[in-house]
């Protein structure tokens, strides 16, 4: 294709072509140069007007891409921030980034961005990194707000830094920045999370004595799973109780907290003194509620009586979850009613709430130990399709069953979609999946 100037040339040429003709015409003999008509060009002949529409119909014409040099890639600097810290992978760049970008708005108030960072940074064993970004970062005028605090300090447990989460709430009047429970909060949890239980007890009496800040209900509560999770649970009562004393009402988080425990201590009758004594104080059951008391009746092979909790749970206007659903799918496989079990996976559907990967998992295993390898393998293959893939000792078993009863091809469609997993299966467990085929054919041979 001719470029621009090419075909400007060309008709310049083209041009004195036409001149010189014309003149040539003139002085011949046989010519008469008054005549009325013009002698004509020969049929094949590039005219003026022919060139000029050539030349506007190739401005029109899309010029055939060139690689860009490197003066005409984008440079660094005209990639948006956001996306750069997403793509860097060297901790020490990723650094130098938030380091570069301090003042940025755009980076400063985007907590995902800091998540996503502080995550890759102590995935790496940089803990001095994430300290030197944060510190950097409260000691901007955004460290005079609690909220931003608040991040700093969520940000400090996900790094595993409890002691780094407790300095930065203690210097926070340091940088001007106002106290209440929210930070207060906020930084026992990262320490109960961190099994410093000491520090939560310290932080819990110097509350009100040293920072000025009033205990909540999420204050308590927090203080209430942490002596749950120590075993103590005289103590988390007594925690509910001293609540009461201060004035602070229990809620449906506390109740839940202390009959999860009770329940899974063997203490039932605890744990059902404190489902009524939540109902008799007017504190209304949650969904996280209603399924602990269900899982304790799945517990006791007590099905029919989870079923029927269902059933109340919609009355009082609170619908069931995948994890209830799960619950009861199990309690009914545990005790031998396997229709009913798959009556209520039928039911989810109608009831607008979907099956999730554990519903699968759930439902497969047992089918699978029922030894009805046919429905197995269907809502086998719905789950994986859906890139939901159950456990690897479930799909063994399904295998097995499905090469026993001579199902092969159903077999190789649950193997081929193994093979295609992302993220993939190890290499021995492939290997240990295609054997079974391999074997379940020699078998029978």
């Amino acid at each position: 294709m001719l470029s621009l100037g090419a075909l400007r040339k060309l008709c310049a040429a083209f041009d004195a072509v036409a001149l010189t003709v014309i003149a040539a015409g003139l002085s011949h003999p046989r010519c008469r140069p008054f005549s009325s008509r013009a002698p004509s060009p020969p049929p094949d002949f590039p005219t003026i007007a022919a060139c000029r529409a050539a030349l506007a119909a190739s401005n029109t014409r899309p010029q055939p891409s060139s690689p860009p040099t490197n003066a005409e890639r984008p440079s660094d600097s005209d990639t948006p921030v956001l996306v750069r810290i997403k793509r860097e992978r060297d901790p020490v760049r990723l650094y130098d980034l938030f380091t570069a970008n301090a003042d940025n708005r755009v980076l400063v108030e985007n907590r995902f961005a800091f998540e996503d960072a502080v995550g890759r940074l102590a995935g790496a064993r940089r803990n001095d990194l994430v300290e030197k970004i944060l510190e950097q970062h409260r000691a901007l005028p955004q460290g005079r707000r609690e909220g931003f605090v608040v991040r700093v300090i969520g940000l400090y447990g996900k790094a595993r830094m409890p002691e780094h989460a407790l300095r930065a709430f203690r210097e926070m009047e340091l940088h001007g920045c106002p106290r209440t429970a929210k930070s207060l909060n906020a930084t026992m949890k990262v320490l109960a999370q961190s099994r410093r239980f000491d520090d939560v007890l310290q932080l819990l009496d110097e509350a009100s004595a040293t920072y000025g800040v009033a205990l909540d209900a999420v204050s308590y509560n927090t203080v209430v799973k942490m002596a749950c999770d120590m075993g103590e649970l005289r103590a988390a009562y007594r925690v509910m109780q001293e609540m009461e004393k201060e004035g602070v009402r229990p809620d449906a988080v506390t109740y839940t907290t202390l009959m999860a425990a009770f329940y899974k201590s063997g203490q039932r009758e605890v744990g059902d003194g404190l489902w009524n004594l939540m109902r008799l104080r007017g504190c209304m059951p949650t969904l996280a509620s209603y399924n602990v008391r269900i899982q304790f009746l799945i517990n006791r092979r007590r099905g029919w009586q989870a079923n029927d909790l269902v059933r109340k749970m919609y009355a009082a206007g609170i619908g069931p979850d995948e994890i209830t659903y799960n619950l009861v799918i199990k309690g009914f496989f545990l005790m031998g009613e396997h229709e009913m079990a798959q009556t209520v996976f039928g039911a989810m559907h109608g009831r607008g709430c979907k099956p999730n990967d554990r519903v699968y998992q759930t439902m497969v295993h047992y089918l699978c130990k029922r030894r009805d390898f046919n429905l197995a393998f269907r809502l086998c293959k719905d789950s994986m399709e859906k890139n939901w893939f159950p456990s690897v000792d479930t799909i063994h078993h399904l295998l097995q069953g499905l090469m026993k009863i001579r199902k092969d091809r159903n077999a190789r469609e649950i193997l081929k979609l193994v093979t295609e997993r992302q993220p993939s299966y190890s290499a021995d467990e492939v290997k240990a999946f295609q054997d079974i085929l391999s074997h379940g054919k020699t078998g029978r041979s």
